[in-house]
């Protein structure tokens, strides 16, 4: 049986369309396959990363054709989004003892919490809201040099 972790959509995303730590998420989805690591996130992650995407395009910050293959590449990645009701109910909770302005963000937190695994985010923010409280909640930009990453 293999180990999972929990994505979010600005981990992903920074696997799609260069930015700021980029390299890094790219090596721990690399790690992570070679692994056999199950990736999971809330089914809202495909909504937040179409829309993200498709802004981008809009607003010309990448052509359509790299819209395009960022897309292609995201609906190849093997993620199991979640559909659990139980997500929400906590996903409010942790959005309150947080102070966070959005559930949406905390979704991710509620599914790891949920399933025990690590999640791993590229949301700076929502790391350094949580992190102190939450030591499984890891920033894309702590992942290690190479080797293994915990999952």
């Amino acid at each position: 049986m293999s180990s999972s972790v929990c994505v979010d959509a600005s981990l992903i995303l920074r696997t799609l369309v260069p930015a700021a730590h980029s390299d890094e998420a790219a090596r721990l989805l690399a790690i992570w396959r070679r692994d056999d690591v199950t990736l999971v996130a809330p089914a809202l992650l495909a909504f937040e990363v179409t829309s993200v995407l498709r802004r981008l395009v809009h607003l010309a910050e990448l052509t359509p054709d790299e819209g395009d293959a960022a897309f292609a590449a995201f609906l190849r990645l093997d993620i199991r989004l979640s559909h659990r009701r139980d997500l929400f109910p906590l996903a409010w909770q942790l959005a309150q003892a947080h102070s966070r302005p959005r559930a949406y963000d905390t979704a991710y937190v509620a599914l790891a919490q949920l399933r025990g695994c690590e999640l791993w985010t590229g949301d700076r923010r929502l790391f350094n809201a949580v992190s102190t409280a939450l030591p499984w909640v890891r920033w894309v930009g702590d992942a290690p040099a190479g080797g293994a990453v915990a999952a």
